[in-house]
């Protein structure tokens, strides 16, 4: 195993090549993914790479690994193709592609890579051609065919109508005065172009796709006796504007214009960096409600949160996006960007309606939808997105909108919609009551919440937070979903209506008719004051019902033994207070007796095995849950059966040694351990 274990990445350098070795030097992701489509090209010959075509259009991508297998990208079917990788070609009678292409200056290398409209638009020019194949080492980033052919009529119209001015600064901006090679090529640089040294922005992706002013690198390295051609997708042009420039000048961010200056974000947008700006339109601002609006506009923090939902870390060029990327923004929060087909989606919504538009410091996709982060929302907005609505309806009756649309720090736990499928209670001072107290005065956090924890109301109760291995809990309502922190308030998503302790556990079995029969167990046992007194406990209490189906003459027995009682009584008793919530499969509670309960939930709540009638009534000390049996301990725990066991053998073999040594006979051991059977068998 130890000498497999070595052959095996010595076996995946060799398929893989010498550069893939651990002494290589380490591969950009564009070699790596070239090296993947080297790799599933092998059986067809040597440097034969494999393709992935789009189906329906000319756009071809080296495949990765999760590309292969998935057979998609931005969501459309590709087919796989097999061909030269670069710098190869086939030869005649040869399988794959054996040859090297032969090396030849800047000016040929174009044919040969398939720009033969940049070589046709070099010929125009007086001075290119001769400086493409003369002396020196030049990168030239060569548009395609394709590339070229997509250029507006107006914009080539103008190019080749003066191609020693025009045309020549087009060119020469796609040019660099040196060789550059992709392992060169690192994400956030800038390249000095031969065009009045104008920055070239170049950005390599982990993917392993790499852009040029948002361009995307077809084929790269196809080397040349006076430097390298890598053949892209685009023309690309000059980028003198910042992104705050650009907000300016753009008549459809004049609501963004007013926000951005309104919240100091220029200083950032017009500074040094790398970001992506998903700039709403005036459209994107129409559409949602002018209350909103004006709310957030008027709050400087709320709006900074708005702009900062809506600026990504880093540059993201169109062409970068293949599949679905999770991305996150100054704001803090994470956007998920992805792609179907030619469009760009935002958390699966088609919303951008122009993109790439290259800036200094970054690139700009127009947005027609407003991003707002759950920070610059109120508990209404909130609830909005959330399965709470019928709550929501509920507190909006009983006139407590306020309350969640003001600048007022709370936590509201708001149940989800599944718990009111019977029907909602009515609206009254009762329910209105209960409503106040589902609503925490301060604004928190569930992560910082603590077992034992105690959280004020606005209806003036104290709740309880309980931690279980598996939930967290306020009361007897656990919190179902992840927190929404909202401008003040914070939402929690709850699993049930929460129901605040209305007195001692003693209160609550006294004021409930069913368990007249426990309260007078529980004095003649003297266990009053214990359940009256501060505390932790659990109480699996029996109803009348359940006494009432003992045998009489066993339940008479059990009432005059008061030191019995007692312990029966103990036994239904937890050390902790469990509420429903809070029972995974199985939980061993310890009892006041000394041995374990048994809890388990599997849509219903089970204790030993029996069902619970009634859950999670709350008390200040504890909380009770009806059962319609009485338990009974174990007789015997195994631990102590074991020691009784033990001592009975030890006193039996002693009898035996003495025994032994007095008739010096073994046979007459016989009945001892007869004697010894027997009692092992009680």
């Amino acid at each position: 195993m130890a000498f497999l274990g070595r052959l095996l990445p010595l076996a995946l350098a060799l398929a893989l090549g010498p550069a893939a070795t651990p002494a290589g030097p380490a591969r950009s992701p564009y070699q790596l993914v070239l090296q993947h489509s080297r790799l599933r090209g092998r059986q067809h010959g040597p440097n034969v790479c494999a393709v992935q075509k789009l189906i329906g259009t000319n756009k071809k991508y080296f495949t990765n690994c999760k590309q292969w297998y998935q057979r998609k990208i931005c969501g459309k079917s590709t087919v796989i193709s097999y061909e030269c990788c670069p710098g190869y070609e086939k030869v005649p009678g040869e399988k794959g592609c054996p040859a090297a292409l032969p090396l030849s200056n800047l000016y040929e290398t174009l044919g040969v890579v398939g720009s033969t409209t940049t070589q046709l638009y070099t010929d125009r020019t007086e001075k290119l051609r001769p400086e493409m194949e003369g002396p020196g080492s030049f990168t030239i980033f060569a548009p395609s065919n394709e590339a070229w052919a997509s250029l507006p009529a107006e914009v080539l119209d103008s190019l080749v109508s003066n191609v020693n001015i025009e045309l020549l600064n087009a060119l020469r901006y796609h040019m660099v005065n040196r060789r550059v090679l992709t392992d060169e090529l690192k994400h956030g640089m800038a390249l000095t172009s031969m065009y009045q040294n104008s920055d070239i922005q170049i950005h390599h992706y982990p993917n392993g796709i790499v852009t040029v002013n948002c361009a995307r690198l077809l084929k790269a390295d196809h080397h040349a006796t006076n430097g390298v051609v890598h053949l892209i997708d685009k023309v690309i042009s000059t980028v003198t504007n910042n992104i705050q420039q650009i907000i300016e000048i753009e008549d459809t961010f004049e609501t963004l214009r007013a926000a951005v200056a309104a919240s100091g974000l220029n200083t950032l947008l017009e500074g040094d960096g790398q970001y992506t700006l998903l700039a709403p339109t005036n459209e994107a601002f129409e559409k949602i409600p002018a209350e909103t609006l004006n709310r957030i506009l008027g709050d400087p923090e709320a709006l900074r949160d708005l702009l900062n939902n809506h600026i990504l870390k880093s540059a993201m060029c169109a062409e970068a996006i293949v599949a679905g990327l999770s991305l996150e923004t100054l704001e803090g929060t994470t956007l998920e960007v992805g792609c179907s087909g030619d469009m760009l989606t935002i958390n699966g919504k088609p919303i951008i309606s122009n993109k790439d538009v290259l800036a200094t410091n970054g690139v700009i996709h127009f947005i027609d939808e407003l991003l707002i982060p759950d920070s610059a929302k109120t508990l209404f907005e909130l609830a909005a997105e959330s399965d709470v609505s019928t709550a929501i309806d509920l507190f909006r009756q009983a006139g407590l909108s306020s309350h969640l649309s003001g600048n007022e720090r709370l936590t509201l736990l708001a149940p989800m919609n599944s718990v009111f499928k019977d029907g909602t209670p009515p609206i009254n001072a009762r329910t209105k009551n209960l409503l106040l107290n589902h609503m925490i005065k301060d604004q928190l956090a569930s992560k910082y919440l603590y077992h034992g924890q105690t959280l004020d109301t606005l209806g003036g109760k104290k709740l309880r937070v309980f931690v279980y291995r598996n939930s967290l809990c306020i009361e007897n309502s656990c919190i179902a979903a992840h927190d929404k922190r909202g401008r003040y308030g914070t939402l929690f998503t709850m699993d049930r209506m929460l129901t605040p302790p209305m007195g001692t556990v003693m209160d609550v079995l006294k004021g409930d008719n069913r368990f007249s029969m426990l309260v007078a167990a529980i004095q003649s046992a003297g266990l009053t004051e214990t359940l009256n007194r501060e505390g932790v406990y659990t109480v699996f209490a029996p109803t009348n019902e359940a006494f009432q189906a003992m045998p009489p003459g066993e339940l008479n027995k059990l009432l005059g033994n008061a030191k019995e009682l007692a312990n029966i009584l103990k036994y239904h008793i937890g050390d902790e207070i469990l509420v429903s919530g809070g029972i995974g499969a199985l939980v061993r509670l310890k009892s006041l007796q000394g041995d374990k309960l048994e809890v388990s939930s599997n849509n219903v709540v089970n204790v030993n095995k029996e069902p619970v009638a009634e859950v999670d009534i709350m008390a200040t000390n504890g909380v009770v849950h009806a059962i319609s049996s009485v338990l009974q301990p174990p007789a015997n725990r195994p631990q102590e059966r074991g020691d009784e066991l033990a001592d009975s053998a030890l006193e039996i073999f002693k009898q035996a040694s003495a025994f032994s040594r007095a008739t010096q006979s073994s046979v007459k051991l016989a009945p001892v351990y007869q004697r010894l059977l027997e009692r092992m068998k009680h």
